[in-house]
């Protein structure tokens, strides 16, 4: 039986062979640059008719490129996210308020956004100092145990908070990591509470953040922005009592830019 034709759809105005398509894209990553025809299928759960239909439109558009066994993604993908960031004021208004709070800390600064039990990177600024930890724009990290994910977490209503909780993994990262939903609701409330949250070394060892929100017009966090370094020489105090402040004024000078764009 042809599954493709006889699958449920969610609603009338679901487009299946476009989910698909999307599927097929998020298929290819660091893990698999590169894919045949039965891995795309395996992967996404396709038929390998299926799978192939799709590669082949992919190709056609430019996205996707195949030296006749493999297939890849072509620079053209980046397109895609690219229409978020350039359709975003925020992007354009914080980068040189980031690039200023670097060369006044010499740290890293990242801005992310909350996607499900994920925060993705959409900003940052590098210092030259070298980091263990190769982020990028586009890069995922679990939300519950990153300085950024808590501060976006600590915005959300205590119901999506616990349905989350309820989806997290239960990983053991480092010594420091906490993993029980006690102490994870104690951290969010904390933060909640003070508006800005330190992470030391939960996530990875040696690596230490401190985040804050951004927030628009209405007063709603839309992304957060953080400070990271390393834990052997910015300890958690000199995060706290230095680097903060700063931070704290970029976050509320992007806001204020943010407000005055009408957003």
């Amino acid at each position: 039986m042809n599954t493709e034709n006889t699958a449920p759809k969610p609603s009338d105005s679901y487009v299946q062979s476009f989910a698909r398509g999307l599927e097929v894209i998020r298929s290819f990553s660091a893990q698999a640059p590169e894919q045949t025809l039965s891995e795309v299928a395996a992967r996404t759960g396709m038929t390998r008719a299926g799978a192939r239909r799709i590669l082949l439109t992919l190709q056609s558009l430019g996205y996707v490129d195949s030296d006749g066994k493999y297939f890849h993604l072509t620079p053209r993908i980046l397109d895609l996210g690219f229409a978020y960031l350039s359709s975003m004021p925020l992007w354009s208004l914080a980068g040189p308020s980031m690039e200023q709070l670097v060369d006044t800390v010499q740290e890293s600064c990242s801005a992310a956004v909350l996607e499900g039990l994920d925060v993705v990177y959409v900003l940052r600024v590098h210092t030259h100092k070298i980091m263990s930890t190769n982020l990028g724009v586009g890069s995922r990290l679990p939300a519950f145990w990153t300085s950024l994910g808590r501060v976006l977490l600590a915005a959300q209503p205590d119901e999506q908070v616990q349905a989350l909780l309820e989806r997290r993994p239960r990983t053991q990262y480092t010594q420091l990591t906490q993993t029980s939903d006690e102490a994870l609701w104690a951290a969010i409330r904390q933060t909640r509470a003070q508006g800005w949250c330190l992470l030391n070394q939960e996530l990875e060892e040696g690596l230490i953040s401190i985040a804050a929100p951004v927030r628009n017009r209405m007063g709603q966090t839309v992304a957060a922005l953080n400070i990271s370094g390393q834990a052997n020489r910015t300890s958690a105090e000199m995060m706290q009592s230095q680097l903060l402040p700063k931070l704290l004024q970029t976050c509320e000078r992007i806001s204020q830019l943010l407000q005055a764009a009408g957003r």
